[in-house]
C-alpha cells in the first residue's frame, strides 16, 4: 500500500518549496496524495492541482486555520476544500488583512529594540507569501542579527517574546464551520503539540465534537509510538476518523521529511480512502 501525506505548507505560507516543486518531491517519492494545507490561505492550490495533473499523485485540497481555546493556539486542517468559493476566499482575506496589521505591529516592536526590521523589505523578500513568524525568524537570520531561527522565538517572537503581537482570535468552532461550508472535511491538527493533560485534552475534544469536527491527526512525524496509539485510541472513543502527515515545512523544519517525517512516518492511502467518506 503506497503512502500520502495530508498536512504539507509550501512558500505560499511557511514551507520553502512551491506548491509545484511539492507535488514534483511527492511524485519522486511514490506517495499516492499529498494535501497542501498552508496557514490560513489557498492561494498556492491551483499551482498544484496544475502540477499533479500532470502526475499520479492525488492533490487534495486544503488549509490549516488557526484558532484560539481556552488561551491555547489550536490549529484545523480541512481537507477537500471548495478553495474556490468566493465567500471563503474572502473571510480569508480578512485574515489576511489581520496578519498584515499584526505584523507590521511586530516590526515596529522589533525597530523600537533597535533591532531595524522593514516590513515592506519582508513583503518584497517573500513576495506571494502569507507572512508568520517563521518568516521573522528567517528574515533576522540573513540580516545576521541573529544566528538561528530558534533564537527569534526563544528571544524575540515566542508568545511571551517582547516583540509578540496576539493574532485576531478565531474559535475553532468558527474554523470548523468555515471548513464545512465549502464540502471540506475538519481535522484537529497534532492534538500532541497542545501539550495538555488527560482532562484538558477530553475536554477540548468534547467541545470540538459538539462543534462538529470530523477528525483528528493520529499519526504525525514527532510522535512517539505510543503517542500515536493514545491518538488512535482517542479518536476511537470519539467517533473520530484519523488523519495524518508530515507537517512538512522544507528548511523551516529541518529534520522533518515529505512523507516519511523524521523517517519512520508511514501514514497509509486507506486513511485518505476513509476521509473521503466525509465530505461535504
Amino acid at each position: 500500500m503506497k503512502a500520502v501525506d495530508l498536512h504539507v505548507h509550501s512558500t505560499f505560507s511557511d514551507g520553502t518549496l512551491s506548491p509545484e516543486e511539492l507535488v514534483q518531491k511527492a511524485a519522486q517519492l511514490g506517495l499516492a496524495a499529498m494535501a497542501l494545507t498552508d496557514h490560513d490561505t489557498v492561494d498556492g492550490i491551483e499551482q498544484a492541482v496544475r502540477a499533479a495533473s500532470e502526475t499520479n499523485v492525488e492533490l487534495v485540497p486544503g488549509i490549516e486555520l488557526s484558532t484560539f481555546y481556552d488561551k491555547k493556539e489550536i490549529h484545523i486542517v480541512g481537507l477537500y476544500i471548495d478553495y474556490t468559493e468566493k465567500s471563503f476566499k474572502k473571510e480569508l482575506e480578512n485574515l489576511k488583512s489581520c496578519r498584515e496589521r499584526r505584523n507590521q505591529q511586530i516590526a515596529e516592536k522589533f525597530t523600537q529594540l533597535g533591532i531595524p526590521v522593514s516590513y515592506e523589505e519582508m513583503r518584497q523578500m517573500y513576495a506571494g507569501a502569507v507572512i508568520t513568524r517563521a518568516h521573522f525568524a528567517d528574515y533576522l537570520v540573513q540580516k545576521k542579527y541573529i544566528k538561528n531561527r530558534s533564537e527569534a522565538f526563544e528571544r524575540y517572537i515566542g508568545d511571551s517574546g517582547p516583540c509578540y503581537v496576539p493574532r485576531r482570535k478565531m474559535l475553532p468552532e468558527e474554523a470548523i464551520s468555515m471548513i464545512k461550508s465549502v464540502g471540506g472535511v475538519p481535522i484537529l491538527a497534532h492534538p500532541v503539540l497542545y501539550h495538555l493533560g488527560t482532562e484538558q485534552m477530553n475536554k477540548l475534544i468534547r467541545y470540538l465534537c459538539r462543534s462538529g469536527i470530523v477528525g483528528l491527526e493520529a499519526i504525525y512525524s514527532t510522535y512517539s509510538s505510543g503517542e500515536e496509539i493514545q491518538m488512535r485510541k482517542l479518536a476511537k472513543e470519539n467517533n473520530l476518523i484519523i488523519s495524518g502527515g508530515s507537517d512538512y515545512h522544507g528548511a523551516n523544519k529541518p529534520g522533518i521529511e515529505l512523507g516519511t517525517g523524521r523517517g519512520k512516518l508511514f501514514v497509509p492511502e486507506d486513511v485518505l480512502e476513509n476521509i473521503k467518506k466525509f465530505r461535504g
